[in-house]
């Protein structure tokens, strides 16, 4: 039964595309369907963000550590949401016109904001693979990763740059990735004490070696 609840979550990460697929082929996306599409594929990436974030404190309360198999299939799922809403902006919305689209990155606010968080998963899906985490080391790959919140962050703030009026969902999405954030930043605050102690601890070559009969 275990080995099934991973290929199910694959599956379940996968309704919210099957959702509005079927939405479109009923035609139920309203007056303005590439809108729709635009929006919930962002609000998608946003939430598969957010659940990335979530894996690691959630796991550090309950003790259930497995939950990091997890984390990096959220990840990907939230850079292929990414991608679909970035490609829904540049096929649907603005028919590979790539002059006009640099100037409304240039001149909209919460499109470079948006841009940029897409641009910033890049990274992150490309070294999410066991030998990138060798190749970069864990220090290197852990600080690398770190960009996951700075791209949560600029998310929360396309979102409620984009919306015009009820701006109370990108909040509730700002909260939480601000809970999220702090206890990330207590968690290292906690960890570097120990590692002081551990460095002070730990006898030096020049000691061990006037010890060394």
């Amino acid at each position: 039964m275990k080995k099934l609840v991973k290929p199910l979550v694959f599956v379940a990460c996968l309704g919210p595309l099957a959702y509005l697929a079927w939405e479109a082929l009923h035609d139920r996306l309203g007056s303005n369907p590439i809108e729709e599409i635009t929006h919930e594929t962002g609000v998608w990436t946003l939430r598969f963000l957010t659940l990335t974030l979530l894996i690691t404190p959630l796991r550090r309360c309950t003790g259930w550590n497995v939950l990091i198999k997890y984390r990096r299939m959220l990840g990907l799922y939230a850079f292929f949401y990414g991608c679909l809403h970035f490609t829904t902006y540049i096929w649907l919305d603005q028919f590979f016109d790539w002059p006009g689209m640099v100037k409304d990155i240039a001149k909209r606010p919460f499109i470079t904001v948006g841009f940029t968080a897409f641009a910033l998963m890049i990274p992150l899906a490309l070294t999410s693979t066991t030998a990138s985490i060798r190749w970069l080391g864990g220090r290197r790959w852990n600080l690398l990763h770190r960009l996951v919140y700075v791209s949560a962050i600029l998310g929360v703030i396309h979102y409620l740059w984009l919306v015009k009026a009820d701006t109370s969902r990108p909040i509730r999405y700002g909260v939480i990735v601000a809970i999220l954030l702090l206890a990330r930043l207590i968690h290292t605050m906690r960890q570097r004490p120990s590692a002081s102690m551990s460095r002070v601890a730990a006898p030096s070559p020049v000691s061990q070696a006037a010890r060394t009969p």
